[in-house]
């Protein structure tokens, strides 16, 4: 697996996880817990920005990898 699969893989990842935190937050009832959900989630959101930003640096880098 190429280095730019490997970063591709990681943000549908990222993604899969801030979905599954958007559900979990919507089904929580405990605001302690939708508190934690919500930082968690800003947490991921950032990262995700962060990995997508490299996903087009390596499309551009390498022509032949992008999706």
């Amino acid at each position: 697996m190429t280095v730019g699969s490997q970063v591709k893989t990681c943000y549908a990842t990222l993604k899969s996880i801030e979905a599954g935190l958007d559900l979990l937050y919507a089904a929580s009832m405990e605001q302690d817990l939708k508190a934690a959900i919500e930082e968690a989630s800003q947490l991921i959101k950032e990262t995700r920005h962060d990995i997508h930003q490299q996903v087009i640096h390596i499309d551009k880098q390498e022509p032949q990898y992008k999706s």
